[in-house]
C-alpha cells in the first residue's frame, strides 16, 4: 500500500467528500477522545489504513476531520470510524471494538441481494459518476389536486405475475408508471427507502419455517444511503433511482419519501451499536437521567430531534434527497417525536420542525406528519400552516358512519366537508390527507371482512397491530362464499371509496386497494415477505369490475373543481344539506343519512348521498337548477357497470336507496 498523503481537513461538509485535492472526512463527536478513521479494500475483512486523528490539529469543537489526497479513485474504497471515550459516564457507550458507521455515509458495502445478513456495515466511497437530469422539472402539483398513492418498492413488483425484469427494484417501478397513469394516480409515497437490515427478526413463519423479514423497512440504519435490495446493482441504487424519479415527473407524478427520523435501528438497548450510540449516544438519543433510553416511537429508543447538532443532521439527510435526488416531499413517520425536548416533554415551538418549516429549501416541498407518536401524544390539527397531516380522525369517523353506527351522522358531514373543527381558518382543508386506509392496520377488503386481527403468523402471539379498527365483517368472519355478503362487502367498500373521493382534503390510497387486496385479517404484515404484501398483477383482471369503479371515481374527483376548493364545504354558500327531504337534514343520534348538494358555477350541480343504515330510503331530490334535470352517476347497490354510469341516465323522484348504499346524481 502506498503511503498517504494527509492533511488538516475541514469541519464541514460531514461525511466523506470528494474535493479538488482529495476526500475530506469529516465526523461529529463531542464526549470521544479517541478516533481512528479505518480504510479498507473493497470486501476486505481488515483495514488498509488506520488514521489517528490528532485533537490538536484535526478537530475543530467537537468535529474530527482529515483531508487524504491521493487515496486512488479507482478503488471502491470502504470506511468506518473506530471511538473511545469516557464509558464512566452512563450515558456514554462507546465501542471500541466495533467500527462505526459514519451517519452522513451516501452509499453502504451492503450488497443487493434480499434476505442475506449483511457484512459489518461500513460508507462505500465510489469513484465520481454523474447523472444526466436531462432538464429534469419538479411537477409542483398544488395540494388540492394530490391523488397519494401509498406503496412498498418491494411488494409491487415482487410477486410473479408483475412480470417484471427486476422485481422488487425502483427500476421495476419505472416499468410500472403506466399503472399510475391508468389509476390516475399524480403522487406516489414510498415506504422507507432508507437503508435497513431485513434479516433482524430472528423468528420463522409458523406453517412454512420460511425466514420473517423486516420487509417495511421502518428501522433506518443510514439516513442518507439508499436501500441496495432495492436496486439491480449496488453500486447504481443512486442512479436507478434518480432514473425512476426523473421517469415518474415527466409523466406528472411526484415522489414523496416516508422517512422515519423519530428512532433508528440500533434498538432500545445497549445492542446492536453499529453507528450512533457509539458515536456520541446522549447527543443523539433521549436518554433518563440514569441513562435509560426514552422510547416514544415504540421501538425501544428516540432520536434527539430538537438537540441542534441531530436537528441539522435531519435536515442535511432532508436537503440531499430533494437536491440529489429530486424528490417531492416526506411524510414523517410519527412526527409528534418532533415536539418533545430532550427529556420528552412536550414544546410549544419545537425547534426542529420551525427549522424544516422555515427552510428555504424545504418550505418548497410536501410535508406531511403522521401527527402522533407512540408515547401517547395526538396532534392531528396542531402542526404549522405548510404541514399537511395524515387526518387519523377522519379515518376512524368515515370507518364507523360507513359501518352504520350510531351518532357519528355530524362528525362524519364534518370529516367529508374539510375538517372544519380541527382546521377551521388555520389551514386550507386539502393540508388533511384524507385516507380510510394505509399501510398500518386492514386493508379495504379486510375493513369489511373481518372483525377481528389475524396476526398470528407474525409469531407475536397475536399481540401485535391495533385491536380497535372500527371493522365490520357484513356477517361472516373472513372468507365465504354466501353471495349475500359478498356483495354487501363490494358495496361497502365502494362506500368508502366514494366517501374518500368525493371529501374535501387530499385523497391518500393505498397499493392494492384498487383491487380489493386482501391480507387475510393481518393488520400488521411489516414482516411478511409474501402475497400478504405482494401486489397481484393477476387481481387487477379478476377484480376489474372492481377495478373499474375505482378508477371512474378517482377520475370523477379530478373532473368536478367543486370538490377541490380551498375553503371548507361548511362555510360555503354552495352547499345545501338534506335529509330524506329537500333542506330537512336529521342530525339526531340514531340517523344514519347523510345528504348534500354542491353547486357549481356551470350549474351542473352534484346531488350526495350516503344511506348507512340496514334499510333503504326513500329520498326526495332537491329541485334542479333552472333547465337542468338530475342524472344518476352512481349508486353503489347496482350490479356493475350500472353502479357507475359513464352515460347518466335521467333519474326520477323519489329515488329509493338500498341499505348501506351511495348515490350521487348531477345536474345536466
Amino acid at each position: 500500500m502506498k503511503h498517504l498523503v494527509l492533511e488538516k481537513g475541514s469541519a464541514y461538509p460531514l461525511g466523506a467528500n470528494r474535493c479538488i485535492n482529495g476526500i475530506n472526512f469529516s465526523l461529529f463527536s463531542s464526549t470521544a477522545n479517541l478516533v481512528i478513521l479505518h480504510i479498507f479494500p473493497p470486501n476486505g475483512s481488515d483495514s488498509a489504513y488506520q488514521i489517528t486523528l490528532d485533537p490538536q490539529k484535526n478537530k475543530t469543537g467537537s468535529i474530527w476531520h482529515i483531508l487524504i489526497k491521493n487515496l486512488a479513485e479507482d478503488v471502491e474504497w470502504e470506511y468506518g470510524y473506530q471511538l473511545d471515550g469516557d464509558n464512566q459516564d452512563p450515558k456514554n457507550h462507546f465501542c471500541p471494538d466495533l467500527i462505526l458507521l459514519d451517519p452522513y455515509s451516501k452509499h453502504l458495502n451492503t450488497d443487493n441481494q434480499w434476505g442475506v445478513k449483511q457484512k459489518p456495515l461500513r460508507g462505500k466511497l465510489y469513484s465520481p459518476s454523474s447523472f444526466d437530469w436531462e432538464q429534469d422539472i419538479f411537477p409542483k402539483i398544488p395540494m388540492k389536486q394530490l391523488i397519494i398513492y401509498e406503496m412498498h418498492v418491494r411488494s409491487f413488483t415482487r410477486h410473479s405475475s408483475s412480470s417484471s425484469k427486476a422485481p422488487g427494484t425502483f427500476s421495476a417501478i419505472k416499468e410500472k408508471i403506466k399503472h399510475f397513469k391508468e389509476l390516475g394516480i399524480n403522487a406516489i409515497e414510498l415506504m422507507p427507502i432508507f437503508e435497513f437490515d431485513e434479516c433482524e427478526l430472528h423468528r420463522n413463519q409458523q406453517a412454512t419455517d420460511k425466514p420473517l423479514y423486516n420487509i417495511w423497512g421502518y428501522s433506518t440504519c443510514s439516513f442518507f444511503s439508499l436501500m441496495n435490495r432495492y436496486s439491480k446493482e449496488a453500486r447504481q441504487s443512486s442512479n436507478e433511482f434518480k432514473d425512476l424519479v426523473k421517469a415518474l415527473h415527466k409523466e406528472g407524478i411526484e415522489v414523496i419519501l416516508d422517512v422515519v427520523y423519530n428512532h433508528t435501528a440500533e434498538g432500545g438497548t445497549r445492542d446492536p451499536c453499529f453507528s450512533f450510540a457509539g458515536i456520541d449516544n446522549n447527543t443523539y438519543y433521549m436518554l433518563t437521567s440514569n441513562a435509560e433510553y426514552l422510547n416514544f416511537s415504540g421501538t425501544g429508543n428516540t432520536f434527539n430531534v430538537n438537540n441542534p447538532v441531530v436537528m441539522k443532521f435531519i435536515i442535511d439527510s432532508l436537503h440531499y434527497f430533494v437536491t440529489e435526488m429530486h424528490v417531492d416531499g416526506f411524510r414523517f413517520d410519527l412526527a409528534s417525536c418532533f415536539a418533545r425536548d430532550e427529556e420528552g416533554s412536550l414544546l410549544t415551538d419545537p425547534l426542529s420542525i420551525r427549522a424544516i418549516t422555515k427552510d428555504p429549501i424545504l418550505s418548497h416541498v410536501k410535508l406531511i406528519a403522521e401527527p402522533w407518536d407512540a408515547g401517547g401524544l395526538y396532534q392531528v390539527g396542531m402542526f404549522p400552516n405548510n404541514w399537511a397531516e395524515w387526518n387519523g380522525k377522519y379515518r376512524d369517523v368515515v370507518r364507523r358512519f360507513i359501518k352504520g353506527t350510531d351518532d357519528v351522522s355530524g362528525e362524519f358531514a364534518n370529516a367529508i366537508c374539510g375538517s372544519e373543527d380541527l382546521y377551521g381558518n388555520f389551514k386550507k382543508p386539502h393540508y388533511s390527507i384524507n385516507f380510510i386506509t394505509s399501510h398500518d392496520g386492514f386493508t379495504l377488503h379486510d375493513l369489511v371482512s373481518y372483525q377481528e386481527k389475524h396476526n398470528l403468523d407474525n409469531r407475536e402471539e397475536n399481540r401485535d397491530g391495533n385491536s380497535h379498527n372500527d371493522s365490520w365483517n357484513c356477517g361472516v368472519e373472513g372468507e365465504t362464499d354466501n353471495p349475500e355478503i359478498l356483495f354487501l362487502r363490494l358495496k361497502q367498500m365502494r362506500n368508502l371509496i366514494t366517501a374518500l373521493l368525493v371529501s374535501l382534503g387530499t385523497p391518500m390510497l393505498l397499493m392494492g386497494d384498487e383491487y380489493a387486496h386482501t391480507r387475510f385479517g393481518n393488520n400488521n404484515a411489516y414482516c411478511q415477505d409474501n402475497e400478504l404484501n405482494w401486489f397481484l398483477w393477476d387481481k387487477l383482471i379478476e377484480n376489474q369490475e372492481f377495478y373499474r369503479f375505482y378508477k371512474l371515481m378517482i377520475a370523477f374527483r379530478k373532473t368536478h373543481a367543486s370538490l377541490l376548493q380551498r375553503s371548507s364545504f361548511l362555510s360555503s354558500d354552495d352547499m345545501q344539506w338534506h335529509g330524506h327531504q329537500p333542506l330537512k337534514p336529521n342530525w339526531n343520534p340514531e340517523n344514519r343519512f347523510i345528504a348534500y348538494t354542491l353547486k357549481s358555477k356551470n350549474r351542473e350541480d352534484l346531488y350526495i348521498a350516503f344511506n348507512a343504515h340496514f334499510e333503504p330510503a326513500s329520498i326526495e331530490l332537491p329541485l334542479a337548477p333552472q333547465g337542468k334535470k338530475w342524472h344518476r352517476i352512481i349508486d353503489t347497490s347496482l350490479i356493475s357497470p350500472e353502479e357507475f354510469s359513464e352515460h347518466p341516465e335521467q333519474t326520477s323522484s323519489p329515488y329509493r336507496m338500498s341499505p348501506y348504499s351511495a348515490f350521487i346524481a348531477k345536474s345536466l
